[in-house]
């Protein structure tokens, strides 16, 4: 039969009443922000900042937190049960994820101006340091002029003993390293830079980045393997990695402790997320992105402009200040902190149901993943929430009763995370539509995946995407015919009649 046939065929049978159906969004609602969810001393600026910038205040409330557990690192931590010996150091990793124009720089910044402050004052005392210890160096010149004075003496006096140890011991003197400048913020280093200034700041580092796509996409890529290997590691803040380098010998980083937040468009974040679904790069980095937050965008938008609240903003600071500086806790002696006995029946119950439903079977392997690293989240956010509210000895009932308020918002915005890994599809499937002028008729999945368009780049994508719109009635299979006798025919797709071209 003819192609020409074939098609006439086809379009009679696409001509009944059932057109295409609509290609509809498949993301969840997610739980709203509410202030209760956070300690009154860093509540009130969040909401603040939120007002004022006309912006979810889910963007500063979980910079916020990062920014608080970065500050905290691993001087602190929490034994989740009482007897037994897991202990969860308070690294947390979060994303913000909006629209370009949705305001999640600036929250970002704003929530994150406590940690620079901190940042710059301890730059400011390492300035002050230097400049005593070039005053101290000026007069060791005469200090070693003074021993060498003192070693001739000692010399023409017979006692070669006595001239050897004054001049070891000024030698000593001279032998002391210049101490680094500290730091808090890191925003763009190799792992091999990151292990270095983590091993100089071993409490541990928050890794910023104002567009974390960059990041994630990096770690995709098959060169920077060894890199997603690291920050693996480098996610629970406890754990300890060695790398080999030619040039830079081994280097071995005692302390991974290294906090993240970043923001990040929903098209970007999308194909990642695919990619952790479909098994491509299921390894849990996306996963570890426990603090990942949705909002739905604000819909009505109103001229604000006023000053600051000078207040929420002089408690807000004093809370990261007092965590920086007043914590009993050292990164070699760490203080431990266990739950109250209310609050360790609290998590037992909740955790209990978690493990349960993980390991329950009707759960996607990313959601059953991202579920089963919940509980050190959930355990890292009431140490916090303890530390702010100035406990120092267990963590409480109030304190784990915020956590777990946490966890069921932050599950939702996980389930719309995952969800988006599906509407990377709706949206290829969309994007055919709107260009199918430029395939030809019928057309293949050679035809679209050849254009390279936004979120079609691969074969799975294209796939995916044109099985949908034969599921949504756009288009329908065929079988085209081969170019050349004896060649095997080719499955085709041929455009609803009421689509045209």
């Amino acid at each position: 039969m003819a192609w020409s046939l074939i098609e006439d065929a086809l379009a009679a049978a696409m001509a009944g009443p059932a057109g295409p159906a609509p290609i509809l969004s498949s993301l969840p609602a997610v739980l709203p922000f509410i202030p209760e969810l956070l300690p009154a001393a860093i509540g009130g600026y969040v909401t603040d900042v939120a007002d004022r910038q006309q912006a979810p205040p889910d963007f500063a409330a979980v910079t916020a937190l990062c920014g608080l557990a970065a500050v905290v690192g691993n001087r602190v931590r929490i034994a989740p049960k009482q007897n037994d010996d897991w202990t969860v150091v308070p690294n947390l990793w979060g994303a913000i994820i909006g629209r370009p124009s949705a305001m999640k720089t600036p929250a970002m910044q704003s929530a994150l101006s406590p940690v620079y402050a901190i940042q710059d004052r301890m730059r400011e005392a390492w300035e002050a340091e230097l400049r005593a210890d070039a005053v101290a160096d000026t007069l060791s010149v005469f200090d070693a002029k003074d021993a060498k004075k003192r070693a001739e003496k000692a010399l023409k006096d017979g006692d070669r003993d006595g001239a050897r140890a004054i001049l070891e011991a000024q030698a000593g003197d001279d032998e002391e390293e210049e101490k680094p400048c500290p730091r808090l913020i890191v925003n763009d280093a190799t792992v091999e830079k990151l292990g270095e200034l983590l091993n100089q700041n071993p409490r541990g580092l928050l890794l910023i980045r104002d567009e974390l796509t960059g990041f994630l996409a990096r770690m995709e890529r098959e060169e920077f393997q060894g890199e997603r290997a690291f920050y693996l590691e480098a996610f629970n803040g406890d754990g300890r990695f060695i790398y080999d380098r030619i040039g830079r010998g081994t280097v071995r980083i005692e302390n991974c402790t290294l906090s993240l937040i970043g923001g990040v468009q929903p098209s970007r974040i999308a194909p990642i997320v695919r990619g952790a679904m479909t098994g491509a790069s299921n390894d849990g980095l996306i996963q570890r992105l426990q603090l990942a937050v949705w909002p739905d965008d604000i819909g009505q938008w109103k001229w604000t402009d006023r000053h600051p609240d000078r207040d929420a903003r002089e408690r807000y600071q004093a809370a990261f200040d007092a965590l920086a500086g007043s914590l009993p806790g050292t990164t070699e002696h760490p203080l431990i902190m266990r739950f109250s006995a209310a609050a360790q029946d609290l998590f037992r119950q909740w955790m209990e149901e978690i493990q349960s439903e993980a390991r329950s079977g009707v759960l996607s392997s990313t959601m059953e993943s991202h579920l089963l690293k919940m509980p050190a989240t959930v355990a890292s956010l009431a140490l916090l929430f303890e530390l702010i509210e100035g406990g120092r000895f267990e963590v409480g009932e109030d304190a784990i009763r915020r956590a777990l308020g946490w966890a069921d918002y932050l599950r939702s915005h996980a389930s719309r995370l995952y969800a988006s890994g599906n509407s990377v599809v709706e949206d290829g499937a969309r994007l055919i539509v709107e260009r199918r002028a430029q395939l030809p008729s019928p057309f293949t999945a050679r035809d679209v995946h050849q254009k390279a368009w936004a979120g079609l780049s691969d074969r799975d994508a294209v796939s995916a995407a044109i099985d949908m719109l034969v599921g949504t009635n756009h288009c329908a299979e065929v079988e085209k015919p081969a170019a050349s006798k004896g060649g095997r025919p080719t499955i085709a797709y041929a455009w609803h009649p009421s689509l045209g071209r």
